[in-house]
């Protein structure tokens, strides 16, 4: 959908570039001493920033894959209800004249309640419903949110009207048009504090986004946006915001802190870049991170130029938790000064849900609840992905003959159509469970956690074998005479179980003795040893076809079809269409871990 920039322009000058105005008390003046000369004392200011991130569609603290209140073993509650009271709580503290309410991105996806608003009762039909992520963030009043990658999983035209239901700018200084090279959405907001006897202070935030939506969301953005890296928009963009006069300069990032990248070389821009946001951009004060999905109370950074500390603060996902920034000025020479910041976490589970948030969505809750408990077939014994990370899973198995099924019937009278179909699938959850008896949309959904969509790509014997010593990384090297420990056994490197890939359709051993690069062993496609010129047709989702694991030859590999139908839906499809889900229909031990050649179970 092409960007409707007249909107944009009128939006922005409405609310984006905007300023916004909220009276403030100063705080408390010091006593001059019994007998001394009163002196002026300087005027203070104090100022709360809030932020949240990765909230993922958790408006209440349930877990839809199981029907039943959401719980870990750390105690974790979730949903934007709990935030919504610890807000509240703040504010109450603060003063709400003296607060911002900030988000750093991925919203409108990760739940069945995104899902179900986007593409069940979507949003973008004529009269459709307005966001329960719009509702609840509008309820509790957010000053300004960054956009996240997992914004664009649902295209275009799903997102403008999200941005359009929030009463609040969606930023992203680095989300540019792919034709002008301007904003596509707001770079900035402006908020001006007001100070009794004094200028107001003037608080600007920055909002910048990831650049991997450029590979992860290729389908909706080529050719139409272009997300530049973090670094270069901040210092671009900071020294525009001082010379507005902002006093204080925080920046909301949907960019992890560590300076690493999942998808390698594919993107010159670096993904998790907020630290070397603080590290080489002048002038900001604090950053709110997201997108790493890890806790930071605060973290500082120094920035190599001015010497400065750069306060940064990350809240656990799933508005698990809420970051709060205290920023401390002081008005002296004319002009407001920042002393100090400071961070920390609030924990969501002191509280209990805000009943504003609760009262508000109850009703958009029920029908997501009774959408995901649908029977829509039956199993003849219980699959799970308890094994699935070392063993070969009948449960992956589904989903890898789920996605051959929809490409052959894809190509079918294409001249690829001859080609064998072989499929990737990753252990995305450990706890998913399809229960023997009656299988719902929930049940399927657990398996399948991500919007992730189909696509085929045209591989070789050669690169399928490349793609396999890159997946096996995942394992640790383990001595043949060493005790096996499952818990030690996987994520090398810290990497994630979702980017451990499977291919169906081969047999293969993963000798874990071997060091990363040659434990592929015993190779075979039909009974005989893989020919490295044999070509595949490889059904895969849309992530790893994009690049992202940064797994090798698949992204520039040739693209023969793919499709905007979630992978999810099509398990569901396939399920409802056999109507009994028995594992003799697309089970097959495929692979298995050896060391020296000698299985490790």
């Amino acid at each position: 959908m092409p960007l409707n920039r007249r909107k944009f322009l009128k939006k922005s000058a409405a609310t984006g570039a905007g300023v916004a105005i909220a009276s403030a008390a100063a705080a408390p003046a010091a006593q001059a001493a019994p007998g001394t000369p009163a002196k002026k004392p300087a005027k203070r200011y104090s100022l709360t920033v809030m932020g949240t991130t990765d909230l993922h569609g958790h408006v209440f603290n349930w877990d839809y894959f199981k029907d039943a209140e959401y719980a870990d073993k750390a105690g974790n509650a979730q949903g934007l209800a709990r935030i919504s009271t610890l807000v509240n709580q703040v504010r109450e503290e603060k003063g709400r004249c003296n607060t911002l309410l900030l988000d750093a991105g991925d919203t409108i996806q990760g739940t069945p309640l995104t899902y179900y608003y986007a593409k069940v009762d979507p949003i973008t039909a004529e009269g459709g419903p307005v966001h329960p992520m719009a509702q609840a963030m509008n309820a509790i009043g957010y000053d300004a949110a960054a956009l996240g990658n997992h914004e664009f999983n649902y295209g275009i035209e799903t997102l403008r009207k999200f941005e359009e239901q929030l009463r609040f700018p969606l930023l992203g200084a680095n989300a540019v048009d792919a034709k002008t090279q301007k904003p596509a959405f707001p770079p900035y907001f402006i908020k001006k504090f007001r100070v009794p006897g004094a200028p107001p202070v003037k608080v600007a935030v920055l909002g910048l986004t990831n650049p991997g939506i450029a590979i992860w969301d290729k389908a909706y953005v080529q050719g139409k946006l272009q997300f530049p890296g973090l670094e270069e928009q901040a210092a671009k963009w900071v020294p525009k915001l001082k010379s507005m006069g902002a006093d204080v300069v925080i920046v909301s990032a949907h960019s992890g802190s560590s300076g690493t990248s999942s998808y390698g070389d594919q993107v010159p821009y670096v993904e998790n870049s907020a630290a070397l946001v603080a590290q080489q951009v002048p002038d900001i004060d604090a950053i709110l991170v997201g997108h790493a999905h890890v806790e930071i109370p605060e973290l500082k950074v120094t920035n190599t130029r001015t010497g400065k500390s750069v306060v940064l603060s990350e809240p656990l996902a799933y508005a698990e938790r809420l970051s709060v920034f205290d920023v401390e000025l002081v008005f002296a020479k004319g002009r407001w000064t920042v002393e100090s910041v400071s961070s920390k976490v609030l924990n969501s589970n002191t509280v209990a849900d805000d009943p504003k948030i609760t009262k508000l969505l109850t009703d958009e809750h029920a029908k997501v609840v009774e959408y995901v408990n649908q029977v829509v077939g039956r199993a003849t014994e219980t699959l799970t992905t308890v094994e699935a990370r070392y063993k070969d899973a009948p449960i992956i198995d589904l989903i890898t003959k789920v996605q051959e099924d929809v490409v052959k019937a894809a190509l079918a009278g294409t001249q690829h159509a001859s080609l064998p179909v072989i499929a990737q699938a990753s252990p995305f959850s450990r706890t998913s469970e399809i229960p023997a008896g009656a299988v719902t949309i929930r049940d399927l959904s657990s398996l399948y956690v991500y919007d992730n969509t189909l696509a085929a790509k045209l591989l070789t014997g050669a690169q399928i074998r490349a793609y396999l010593e890159y997946s096996a990384e995942y394992f640790v090297q383990t001595a043949p005479d060493a005790v096996v420990d499952v818990e030690k056994l996987t994520n090398a490197g810290n990497r994630p179980d979702y980017n451990y890939d499977y291919v169906s359709g081969l047999s293969y051993d993963i000798d874990i003795a071997q060091a990363a690069g040659s434990r592929i062993k015993n190779l075979t496609y039909g009974g005989a040893a893989l020919d490295d010129a044999q070509q595949f047709v490889f059904a895969v989702n849309n992530y790893r076809a994009n690049g992202g694991g940064a797994f090798p030859h698949v992204a520039s590999a040739q693209e023969l079809w793919s499709e905007s139908t979630e992978i999810r839906t099509r398990i569901a499809e396939w399920v409802t269409a056999k109507g009994v889900l028995d594992p003799k229909d697309f089970a097959s031990v495929d692979w298995k871990l050896t060391r020296n050649g000698t299985p490790v179970f």
